[in-house]
């Protein structure tokens, strides 16, 4: 099913360059390595190798010199042909972006070439038990200790920390002016002292499992803080931003999946006279999931746009209202399309049932649906707070 865009040549090809990929492992490759306790290790290598994991990186640290654009196009394309890299959102998306524009030059030399072929992966810690959505409650603390931090806190739902060689955690330092908390990224090496990981059990069939995290004491060298102490959110949110628009990729390319799924079904499935998609009940239904995917394409296209001309704020805005359209977008996509199936919808054979679970992710992470409503009323609309 073609999916008209409004982007340059060179992203179509890519879109289609990574189609082709994607096309050549597919859902039940994913479905397996997820059930077998494995990880997509050869779907990786094969991203890297084509230089798909580190389009978004600078060239002159091994990455394509591209933006959050390509790389969501990258992630969308993969989620289409059903087997989506969930820790492209994280370790090129996040972390890598955060380290192009605030890192050490010896941080960039450590870390981006590994990223961007795909030899060197990181996970990002920022959620906490007792925090929820409210950052501000963070309670991870970095305290100096001659040229040392020591990093004492927990985190929860963090993607992939076994397969990564370390973690961007979002602590909070001592301002030393005003004795506020600030929050601060340092990197956190996986066989760290004191950092430990208990996997989370989660009902969501996924290759990338979901950890508990502890650090208890862990004493890091001073070149582990990225970026300037006293930068704060503006860090924070240079990492944010992406997730969210590589979130929404993940949701349009998860909805297109099964859309397309439905959409086959329903051309050759007949029980009467005619195929079941030629009746206005589950044709019209389909219709309004393809319309709400590309209206949250657009949107995604524009933050993106955004995020890589410069335009912090700007893009703050448009990816929360890209990852909420597209979020919303999936889980109607989704349920529609195991509807039109109907008692297949449900089985193995056709691989959609999993989707229902998965595609409540897109509106509950990074960020739920209601705290995007927050921001667009409070940021956008000038409403009062509530809390």
């Amino acid at each position: 099913m073609s999916s008209a865009t409004i982007e340059t040549p060179e992203h179509k090809a890519l879109r289609t360059a990574v189609a082709a990929l994607g096309q050549k492992y597919g859902r039940e490759y994913l479905a397996r390595v997820a059930r077998e306790g494995g990880h997509p290790d050869e779907l990786w290598a094969d991203a890297a190798k084509l230089g798909y994991l580190g389009v978004s990186l600078p060239e002159e640290y091994g990455g394509g010199g591209g933006g959050i654009a390509e790389l969501s196009i990258v992630l969308e394309e993969l989620g289409a042909a059903g087997c989506p890299l969930l820790m492209m959102v994280v370790s090129p998306a996040i972390c890598g972006t955060v380290i192009s524009r605030f890192g050490t030059e010896d941080q960039k030399r450590s870390w981006l070439p590994g990223l961007a072929d795909g030899s060197l992966t990181m996970a990002f810690g920022i959620t906490e038990p007792d925090a929820g959505s409210n950052s501000h409650r963070i309670t991870t603390t970095a305290r100096r200790d001659g040229d040392h931090w020591i990093l004492t806190g927990r985190k929860v739902f963090i993607s992939g920390v076994d397969i990564a060689d370390a973690t961007l955690i979002v602590g909070r330092t001592e301002d030393a002016r005003s004795g506020r908390l600030k929050p601060c990224l340092f990197i956190v090496p996986r066989e760290a002292p004191g950092f430990t990981r208990s996997v989370i059990d989660m009902e969501l069939q996924a290759a990338e499992k979901q950890f508990e995290l502890v650090l208890d004491e862990v004493r890091l060298p001073a070149s582990a803080l990225v970026g300037d102490e006293d930068a704060g959110l503006l860090q924070l949110f240079a990492g944010l931003n992406p997730e969210r628009i590589m979130t929404a990729a993940f949701a349009i390319g998860m909805g297109r999946y099964a859309l397309a799924k439905a959409v086959d079904y329903a051309k050759s499935r007949q029980v009467w006279k005619d195929p079941i998609g030629a009746h206005q009940a589950l044709a019209h239904p389909l219709a309004a999931a393809h319309i709400e995917l590309e209206l949250a394409r657009l949107m995604m296209q524009k933050a993106a746009h955004l995020y890589d001309a410069g335009d912090d704020l700007g893009a703050g805005e448009a990816a929360n209202m890209a990852k909420y359209a597209a979020g919303e977008a999936c889980v109607r996509a989704v349920d529609q399309s195991v509807h039109t199936l109907g008692g297949n919808g449900l089985t193995r054979e056709y691989g959609l049932a999993s989707l229902i679970t998965a595609s409540r992710v897109a509106r509950i992470a990074p960020v739920s649906r209601e705290m995007i409503l927050n921001f667009i009323s409070h940021q956008t609309l000038g409403l009062p707070k509530s809390y």
